[in-house]
């Protein structure tokens, strides 16, 4: 009796501390989806976390001012380009199956010759595709001069460019397109390169890029909330300018593999997570691989980047459709993902997705709340910079370590600031204490592989205290 009743004290305590542990996540994910909602400014907030193949949602605000109506699991939201993920592991499992290579002439999977589609003999090879190299037009039909004046109107008149325009015209309108440098020189987002790789999937398959997408992902990962075109009885969530007007919805008689109309839910969002953080998916693993070697950054197979973090490798993709705006993160070392939609445009939006992601899993993960000085160290006549990676992440995919600040013009690339490795995943730099002026306080941020700027967290009491949340060292 009492082997029974020590076992059931031990449950209730296990259900007790999981309980416990289910509120903090959720804390932190209101935390987070405050500070997302005062910098957006969005009627509606809505955020989905994986954390250790768990799944966590919240929805903030209505949809509709004044409606009160508050999204779900279920709401539907254009998610613009992150269907580019899903093109990308098409494209994944095509190269795994030997279907194509990646050093493949792209008109080698086009019916038409379309000897435009090199220059000075180069060719736009499948590798350029998916690094957006490709030296393309950023969309067809070519709509540039739209872009040069983005107002409230300039959706309803992308809608009224696009009315009508199907793959024929596409295909025609492609037939002219004039490259004007050469193919894998240069970063150069294109639409156009996604709606292309979506012919080329169809041709290479034989099935509709609709198709493709229910047999391998959307099946396979229960995703059946996910759609290029809603039923008739379902309705996508509104969306609006950062002046509240309503903006339209989105239509599209192309393939849609760029992400002009595909509809989904935060439900379906967090599954997709789930299948991205899958360590054994050979397709999931080689759309996020970095193909080129670079001790930088990299895009995988249609990533908008993949680098490494203070979180470890971060992966992400924006998605931006007419007054809704969505952002999916993997952290793989983490083994998190994370998604955030809000139904609101205006060009501080992805800032405040990405800080608002940045500052969940910082709190997620955090081991302490006590508050100290960080980055630096004095020690008699020098100032020891220092910065540990987390002992749990890969430190090996730390190619350099650079301290750029207030004293040094912010020049990551300084070669007298560039930091030295001590132990696996200790870096330090001992500078001239001299350099400093005393009392006066200098701005810093250590600079990993020359993209990822780490600053101030919340135990750090060092914060300069502005929205960078730069680092200050005072002698």
């Amino acid at each position: 009796m009492k082997k029974h009743i020590l076992v059931l004290i031990l449950a209730l305590g296990f259900v007790k501390n999981y309980a416990q542990t289910d509120k903090a996540i959720y804390s932190v994910i209101d935390a987070a989806a405050q500070k997302v909602a005062e910098e957006s400014k969005a009627y509606s907030v809505s955020v989905g976390i994986i954390k250790d193949g768990k799944i966590y949602t919240r929805h903030f605000g209505e949809i509709d001012k004044g409606k009160g109506n508050k999204a779900d699991d279920n709401t539907y939201f254009a998610i613009a380009s992150i269907t580019k993920l899903f093109t990308g592991q098409l494209l994944a499992q095509a190269v795994l199956e030997g279907k194509i290579s990646l050093d493949d002439d792209v008109r080698k999977y086009l019916r038409e010759p379309y000897p435009n589609l090199e220059y000075n003999g180069v060719p736009i090879k499948v590798r350029n595709l998916i690094s957006y190299e490709t030296a393309l037009p950023r969309n067809l039909p070519i709509d540039d001069e739209l872009r040069k004046n983005m107002t409230d109107e300039t959706a309803f008149l992308y809608e009224k460019l696009n009315d009508g325009y199907t793959k024929e015209n596409f295909k025609k309108d492609l037939a002219t397109v004039k490259l004007n440098m050469e193919p894998g020189k240069e970063y150069k987002y294109s639409n156009l390169s996604l709606e292309l790789t979506g012919l080329m999937l169809e041709n290479i398959y034989g099935k509709s890029y609709e198709t493709l997408l229910k047999e391998n992902i959307f099946s396979k990962t229960g995703m059946n909330h996910t759609k290029l075109e809603l039923d008739k009885n379902e309705v996508q969530a509104n969306g609006y300018h950062e002046n509240y007007r309503l903006m339209p919805v989105s239509r599209s008689l192309l393939w849609g593999s760029g992400g002009s109309k595909t509809e989904s839910t935060m439900g379906d969002m967090v599954k997709f997570l789930k299948q991205e953080l899958d360590s054994q998916n050979k397709i999931v693993q080689e759309s996020q691989r970095n193909i080129e070697n670079s001790k930088e950054d990299w895009y995988g197979y249609f990533w908008d980047k993949y680098w490494i973090t203070e979180q470890g490798k971060r992966g992400f993709k924006h998605g931006g459709s007419y007054g809704i705006n969505s952002l999916f993160t993997v952290f793989p070392e983490l083994n998190v993902g994370v998604c955030m939609i809000v139904n609101i445009n205006g060009p501080e939006i992805f800032s405040a997705l990405y800080n608002g992601t940045t500052s969940l899993v910082t709190d997620l993960v955090s081991t302490s709340d006590k508050k100290q000085v960080y980055g630096y160290s004095v020690k008699k006549d020098k100032i020891v910079f220092s910065y540990t990676h987390p002992k749990n992440l890969n430190g090996n995919l730390i190619n350099t370590i650079a301290v750029a600040g207030s004293f040094n013009d912010w020049n990551a690339e300084n070669k007298e600031y560039q930091m030295i490795k001590k132990d696996k995943n200790l870096y330090e730099l001992e500078v001239p204490v001299s350099r400093f002026e005393k009392g006066k306080p200098y701005s810093f941020k250590f600079v990993l592989n020359k993209e990822e700027w780490i600053g101030a967290s919340k135990n750090t009491s060092n914060n300069d205290g502005t929205k960078d949340n730069n680092l200050t060292l005072v002698l």
